[in-house]
């Protein structure tokens, strides 16, 4: 009886172990389905955790540095001239326009004619045409006249106006009137020859060249000590009006 109960036992361990080694030798387990992959394009690079979260960090907006626009070249304003011969620069236009400011009051049509008058005599000496317009404004107070040279004598320097009895030369013609102006100053400035008939009476009582600028005027065509000072004044507002 000792050796049975042993001999039992042992058959019962080998019993359980063949059925253990019977099922390990069945059907194998199956595996656990695949996950699907998800799908990347190619293109995108792979990216690592440290990367991700980096990315998800607020990234604080660089500020872009201002740009300063160059600023454009602004053309200096022209200044007056101070020389009698030389080319106008202000247009028939704005010198009418200019005298009509100044005297409201003035014929408007007349105005341009005399304006126009001046810019074609004065191209033909070779004169400034501002600066004859200029002083033509000083001369008759703006067409205002009120000394002793009147709106009918077509005299628009003061030409032969010396004082009480001397009233000064009259002209048949605003043209006439203004080419006689042009050829004294001329006369002043130069001592090239005219390209027009002469028709200044006082042309041949001038030393020529002796004044290439308005300031040689003061003491010679006026008295007034500050009457070139006056011719540039209006000049100065005349530029001005028109640049």
């Amino acid at each position: 009886m000792k050796l049975f109960f042993p001999a039992i036992f042992a058959a019962l361990i080998i019993a359980g172990n063949v059925l253990t080694i019977s099922s390990c030798a069945g059907t194998p387990a199956q595996e656990p389905e695949s996950v699907p992959a998800l799908a990347v394009p190619e293109t995108s690079p792979a990216v690592s955790p440290v990367t991700e979260s980096r990315s998800k960090q607020r990234v604080p907006k660089q500020k872009v540095p201002e740009q300063k626009i160059p600023e454009q070249g602004v053309p200096e304003r022209l200044g007056p001239p101070d020389t009698i011969m030389g080319k106008g620069l202000v247009p028939q236009e704005q010198l009418s326009a200019f005298l009509l400011q100044s005297n409201a009051g003035a014929d408007n049509g007349f105005v341009r004619s005399l304006s126009t008058y001046y810019v074609e005599e004065a191209a033909a000496e070779g004169v400034n045409h501002d600066t004859a317009f200029a002083q033509m404004c000083l001369e008759t107070g703006f067409l205002r006249y009120g000394g002793l040279v009147t709106p009918d004598m077509n005299n628009f320097c003061g030409l032969g106006a010396t004082g009480p009895g001397q009233h000064g030369h009259s002209f048949p013609d605003p043209r006439t009137g203004v080419r006689a102006h042009i050829q004294h100053l001329k006369a002043y400035a130069t001592t090239e020859p005219l390209n027009n008939d002469l028709v200044d009476p006082r042309y041949r009582y001038v030393k020529q060249g002796s004044s290439p600028t308005i300031y040689g005027l003061s003491g010679t065509w006026a008295a007034d000590r500050s009457y070139s000072d006056k011719i540039s004044g209006i000049l100065q507002r005349l530029y001005e009006f028109t640049f």
